[in-house]
């Protein structure tokens, strides 16, 4: 049985997202940032919902075992979370094959796609055509869901196994996937829902991330502290940014100048772009989670899963912020742009 939420916490989730409804003094009010994370925690198989500034969850609403990754409707109405299984990538252990949908107004699972059969579905993402991309793990594809109908309407074969996380281009035309054990990436054609090619990169390799003009794409070697730099005119290895310690993921900035990296080891990298050298390095606990950054590109949100917290990097400031203080397993999380 799902658990049930107090009415005012979900005023106080519809009052943040739609400036509709007066919130009463006991809630978080509107932040400065009028936005919210929406984050996935895979130890407590819930959906949170999180005011960033007031650093406090709104709503935790229960979903299936494991959900790693989220992915926000394009109206801010609805998150996706796939249910992956209970263990990592390549590892034994249970296979997922559904999403859980979750109303973020109401603050509660509303609806359950059934993917047919066991894929470990993962990283989700929406396309400018409004289909949900869904990495299928098992069936070395991205599979292709229908929001509106909650069917899964096509898929596009990976040719490689363990691909978990992937990226769109701008134009929604191509798709980039890591390949986890195969240390690879494949350039997916969307349009003609087709393989393209496979790029050999290193023995193996983790998350993948896409810069803001859309050419070029970033995955992270897993047994030497460096980034692969694909040049998407080509599919083809351009070269490698060497860091100090391996890194496991990576987000560019929206105005395109930094690629930030959080590592297993505990750092937070600052990349500059135009000289590939690392531009600063924050102090953070270990980072196997993801890293999202809000609307105005001011500040980035690192979750640290073993720590259970979202770490906070003031970007213009270069400066850490308090963290926001959570539960292990803090993992998947998308920036939620306020709605006036």
């Amino acid at each position: 049985m799902r658990k049930r939420y107090p009415l005012f916490t979900f005023i106080a989730v519809a009052a943040i997202l739609f400036s509709t409804v007066t919130i009463a003094n006991s809630r978080p009010k509107p932040s400065s940032s009028k936005g919210l994370l929406v984050v996935a925690n895979q130890f407590e198989h819930t959906a949170l919902i999180v005011d960033p500034d007031a650093r406090k969850e709104i709503a935790k609403i229960s979903v299936g075992v494991n959900g790693h990754e989220v992915a926000v409707s394009p109206d801010g109405k609805f998150a996706y979370v796939p249910i992956y299984g209970n263990s990592g990538v390549g590892k034994p252990g249970t296979d997922g094959s559904t999403i859980e949908v979750v109303d973020l107004r109401a603050g509660r699972a509303v609806k359950l796609i059934d993917l047919g059969k066991p894929v470990r579905p993962h990283c989700a993402k929406f396309a400018p055509d409004g289909l949900l991309y869904v990495s299928a793990e098992l069936s070395n594809a991205l599979y292709i869901v229908d929001p509106n109908t909650g069917k899964l309407v096509g898929e596009v074969p990976t040719g490689a196994p363990e691909s978990h996380m992937f990226v769109l281009s701008p134009d929604g035309h191509r798709a980039y996937t890591s390949n986890v054990g195969s240390g690879s990436v494949s350039v997916l054609d969307l349009q003609k829902r087709s393989l393209i090619t496979v790029i050999p990169i290193a023995k193996r390799v983790q998350r993948i991330s896409i810069s803001t003009d859309g050419r070029y794409v970033f995955t992270h070697d897993q047994d030497s502290p460096r980034i692969a730099v694909i040049d998407t005119a080509s599919n083809k290895l351009a070269q490698w940014i060497d860091l100090p310690v391996i890194v496991y993921s990576s987000t560019p900035t929206p105005d395109g100048k930094l690629l930030l990296a959080n590592a297993p080891s505990g750092k937070l990298f600052a990349i500059d772009l135009s000289s590939e050298k690392v531009a600063a390095t924050y102090d953070i606990p270990q980072a196997i989670g993801e890293i999202a950054i809000d609307a105005s590109g001011q500040r980035a949100f690192v979750s640290c899963p073993q720590k259970g917290t979202i770490e906070i990097l003031d970007i213009r400031a270069s400066k850490l912020e308090s963290p926001i203080v959570l539960t292990q397993g803090v993992d998947g999380l998308e920036w939620l742009p306020g709605i006036s």
